[in-house]
C-alpha cells in the first residue's frame, strides 16, 4: 500500500509540467521546485543561504553576498534597510536597561560604573546580534517572497 501512495505522488519536475485545463495544455510553473522549503529562523540565524542553506550569506561582517557560492541563488532581492539595527538595538537596549534600573535601585553604584559596564555591554550586545538578525531577515525575505508593494490605480485622480 505504501508503494502504491508514493507512486501516486507527482514528481517536482512532472507536476511542474502537469496538464491541466479543459484544453490539456501544459502549465509550466516557472522553476520546479528542487529544494526544500529551510526554516527562516534556522538558516538566518546561522547566515546561511536561504535556499540550500549551505552557502554563505553574508561576506565580511554585515555585507550581502552577490548570490550563493553553493547554489548560485542571487541576492538580489535581499533588502533588509534598516530592520536589523532597530531590532538589535531595541531587543538589547530594553533588556540592558532593565539592568540598569536593577543594579541602580539596588546598588546605587558610581556613574563611572555606568560607563565602564552598561555602556560596553550595550555596543557589545548590539553588535554580537546584529549579524543573525539580519540573516533572519533576509531569509524570511526570501521563504514568504516579500517584495516592493506596488500601487495600482484604475482611475484618474486628480486634476491631471
Amino acid at each position: 500500500m505504501a508503494a502504491a501512495l508514493k507512486a501516486s505522488r507527482m514528481s517536482p519536475l512532472r507536476e511542474a509540467f502537469s496538464y491541466s485545463g479543459s484544453t490539456g495544455a501544459p502549465y509550466m510553473c516557472a522553476m520546479p521546485e528542487t529544494f526544500r522549503r529551510l526554516s527562516p529562523l534556522s538558516t538566518g540565524l546561522r547566515c546561511k543561504c536561504p535556499r540550500c542553506g549551505k552557502g554563505p550569506l553574508l561576506k565580511g561582517f554585515l555585507t550581502i553576498r552577490k548570490e550563493c557560492p553553493a547554489c548560485g541563488l542571487d541576492y538580489g532581492f535581499a533588502d533588509p534597510a534598516d530592520g536589523p539595527a532597530f531590532f538589535a538595538m531595541s531587543g538589547v537596549g530594553l533588556a540592558v536597561m532593565a539592568m540598569f534600573l536593577i543594579v541602580e535601585v539596588l546598588y546605587r553604584p558610581e556613574p563611572m560604573f555606568h560607563f565602564v559596564v552598561t555602556l560596553p555591554l550595550l555596543v557589545v550586545g548590539c553588535l554580537a546580534v546584529l549579524r543573525p538578525i539580519k540573516g533572519w531577515l533576509v531569509s524570511s525575505q526570501f521563504y514568504y517572497r516579500a517584495e516592493e508593494a506596488k500601487w495600482d490605480s484604475p482611475g484618474k485622480h486628480g486634476p491631471f
